[in-house]
């Protein structure tokens, strides 16, 4: 079988210590070929296997995550030895642009510096192995990352040596140990169509960006999109006229004493619209006759509960979480964002230390777009939702959950993988973050089994004169999956209304009109663009938290009260791409081509046809913007500070590494400052200032006094506001991506320096 696309692998990036004639010479003699100065050795280096093979040669496994290496090799015994790749271990060059264009798009590779210890000894470990099985994350990254394994091993790609572990269990690992495949080479070309198209994008667009409007910027295909999307949003808040409307609501009491709390809806049979605050007043007034006296009540039929519906309803629960409605939620009932929700998710997927259970992963992978479930799992759930909560609670016939046509329904739905492991019996073993987003999937995925909630719901008509009103309410028949899991979609009235009978005459206690205005569409938060890209089918699992991340790392945009705001900097960049790349920066545009992306997956598709129909749209686009697109200037924000130097005001500025503060009397005066965090900590060494956040030339944030240069005081870790109890100085903490924070000596002379202890989450 002939690979779909011509694959071009270079083993290495490094200079070597030899002249240029030397590498002349080796390069004629096909011992290497020289790129732009750079001298590259072929990657074909025949790995032959050990023979004899040691007595104890082993199986090796390989992994992308050290942190699940130790606990896969404990499930499959001593005849294993599993390593990790920690990642790539190959990509396209980082100084060069890595993509032959002329040549179908044949992208060039070379192994990653930071990797060359690595390498070698998976390479050293390889031919003393008895078989070798690539077992890295079970989706298109993790087929590309085996791929690259296996010509690094030099290893043919069609024998079975692909395995996947969609649970970091027991079962999970022998399951996939006993159904080798051959690697998804569809699989590998889809990921590399999307890894060359971004590169094709930040490679060409993002120096043009730089040349027009400042240095630092770039583009990506995707994440420019999602910035689109936030300011046109803006465009519609800015653009949205608010209409004014009114509503009338009254109180209505029986004989009997029972309460009705009314809303206006019907004038003389028809939708009540009230447009203004005199119209609304006097229907007010109008409602209140029996307070008028006896001219205005002569001739009146009393107020009278015309009509009363009583109706049923059941709310079925929802399925359990794809990696979408995951992220969704965290952001709302955890304030968590995508990238939080991420990291914590692949730590529970990874495994954790669980008393005498060991290490073990607590939930299955949490990059899919499927809510499917398998068969034994449900049956198992019921089982559990039966014995923990009753019969009544386990539907007659289990929920199956549709999934939608475009996922690619390559993993079950996340959920836990076992349900022995319940957030009460893991809470002592993981972090307080840990713990709250375990908790939430394992109630989702349960709360999706159980039954529907059973809710009473009444409407009560009251008529006076020609308007009709109505109140309404409901009770709690039968609680359900409620008993586990709230989710978002609670009815808004929630008062539960007495029984009462039609033909029932109600007198009027009270009315009021009530000033309204029409709302303008809501700032997109981190959940309702989530879903947004999710809908338009912008995007796929994996890129949701990247692209969340990027947006705000790049100053596109800031997040106020969890909402996107675009920055200036970000209006700029997407006004010019709109004009100059309307083709390839659009909703449907980007839509489509991750269809394609999944049709060289399905096998409907190939990488270069894909690739070459991009660039048919792209090439006289960029060469129409080179030509045409103007020199644009980001105005600077007021910051309300004043210059030191020269007493102008200073403005905010963005930069490579962010927003800054400059003087607006540039280019007279130079003078710059970065942006600082007061965390109203006093220093410890001058006793004046106080420590603030600040960021180097690098962009590594750094914490400081405030009075500086007078005190230089420095800190590259967090302060604490506390002092040592040994020697007194202050405290710092550090963050660690798995477990609790813990705080330190800052000073590297006391016993306390390396000595850390939890900080106290509450």
């Amino acid at each position: 079988m002939e690979f779909p696309i011509k694959r071009t692998i270079i083993i290495d990036d490094t200079k070597k210590k030899k002249g240029k004639k030397t590498a002349a010479k080796d390069a004629k003699k096909g011992k290497a070929t020289i790129i732009k100065g750079t001298v590259h050795v072929p990657e074909k280096v025949k790995l032959t296997k050990m023979d004899p093979l040691p007595k104890n040669a082993k199986n090796l496994v390989i992994v992308e995550s050290p942190a699940k290496a130790k606990t896969i090799e404990r499930f499959l015994g001593n005849s294993y030895k599993v390593l990790a790749s920690r990642g790539h271990l190959r990509d396209l060059p980082r100084n060069q642009f890595g993509v032959n264009i002329e040549d179908n798009f044949t992208p060039t590779y070379t192994n990653m510096f930071d990797k060359k210890k690595l390498i070698e000894e998976l390479q050293n470990e390889f031919v003393r192995s008895k078989k070798v099985y690539l077992a890295t994350d079970p989706d298109r990254e993790g087929e590309a990352i085996s791929w690259h394994l296996a010509h690094l091993l030099d290893m043919d790609t069609h024998e079975t040596c692909r395995v996947m572990f969609h649970e970091i269990t027991k079962k999970g690992i022998i399951e996939g140990m006993e159904h080798p495949q051959c690697i998804d080479l569809q699989k590998v070309d889809a990921q590399q169509a999307r890894r060359v198209l971004d590169r094709i994008v930040g490679y060409k667009l993002s120096p043009l960006l730089w040349k027009k409007v400042c240095k630092g910027l770039s583009a990506g295909r995707v994440q420019s999109v999602a910035v689109r999307l936030i300011c046109e949003r803006e465009e519609e808040i800015k653009a949205f006229v608010p209409q004014e409307y009114w509503t009338v609501n009254g109180v209505y009491k029986t004989e009997d004493g029972i309460v009705l709390q009314t809303e206006l809806t019907k004038i003389e049979g028809k939708k009540a619209e009230i447009e203004d605050g005199g119209t609304a007043n006097r229907i007010a007034a109008e409602l209140q006759w029996e307070q008028q006296g006896s001219a205005a009540t002569a001739g009146h039929q009393p107020d009278m509960v015309t009509k009363v519906e009583r109706r049923k309803r059941k709310r079925q629960p929802q399925p359990p979480f794809t990696t979408s409605t995951m992220q969704q939620e965290c952001v709302s009932k955890l304030n968590f964002g995508a990238k939080k929700t991420m990291m914590l998710a692949q730590q529970l997927y990874e495994g954790l230390d669980i008393g005498e259970q060991g290490h073990v992963g607590l939930i299955t992978y949490m990059r899919t777009d499927s809510v499917r479930i398998n068969e034994d799992m449900i049956q198992d759930v019921r089982t559990f939702i039966a014995d923990t909560y009753g019969s009544a609670y386990v539907p007659a016939k289990a929920h199956v959950y549709k999934t939608k046509q475009t996922s690619q329904d390559a993993h079950e739905a996340i959920r836990p993988t076992s349900l022995e492991l319940t957030p009460a019996i893991v809470a002592n073993y993981v972090s307080r973050d840990q713990l709250r987003l375990y908790t939430l999937i394992w109630n989702r995925f349960v709360a999706s089994q159980m039954t529907a909630v059973e809710t009473e719901h009444l409407a009560v008509t009251v008529v006076s004169g020609m308007y009709e009103l109505k109140a309404s309410g409901y009770k709690v028949v039968f609680k359900g999956f409620t008993e586990l899991y709230e989710d978002a979609k609670k009815d808004k009235n929630v008062a539960e209304l007495p029984d009462i009978a039609a033909d029932t005459i109600v007198h009027n206690e009270g009315t009021e009109a009530l000033q309204h205005f029409t709302q303008p569409p809501a700032r997109y938060t981190e959940a309702s663009l989530i879903k947004t890209l999710e809908e338009k089918g912008i995007g796929r699992p994996s890129t949701y938290a990247p692209i969340m991340d990027t947006i705000q790392k790049r100053n596109y945009v800031e997040k106020k009260e969890k909402q996107f705001i675009p920055t200036e900097l970000g209006v700029v960049i997407v006004d010019l791409l709109k004009k100059y790349f309307e083709r390839i920066i659009n909703v449907s545009f980007t839509a489509e081509l991750e269809e394609e992306l999944d049709g060289i997956e399905q096998g409907k598709n190939t990488y270069t046809h894909v690739l070459s129909d991009f660039y048919k749209v792209f090439e006289p686009e960029m060469e129409n913007a080179e030509s045409k697109m103007e020199k644009v200037t980001v105005a600077g924000q007021e910051s309300g500070e004043m210059c030191e130097l020269c007493g102008s005001p200073m403005v905010y500025k963005f930069g490579r590494f962010g927003k800054f503060l400059a003087c607006s009397n540039f280019p007279e005066c130079h003078n710059t400052k970065a942006i600082v965090e007061d965390l109203g900590i006093t220093c410890p060494k001058c006793g004046k200032g106080s420590m603030i956040k600040r960021k180097s030339k690098r962009g590594r944030v750094f914490y400081g006094c405030s009075e500086y240069p007078n005190c230089d005081f420095v800190l590259w870790n967090q302060p604490v506001d506390k002092k040592c109890p040994v020697c007194g100085s202050i405290m710092i903490v550090k963050h660690y991506k798995t477990g609790p924070d813990k705080i330190f000596c800052s000073n590297a002379a006391c016993e306390n320096y390396k000595k850390g202890e939890t900080v106290n989450e509450e």
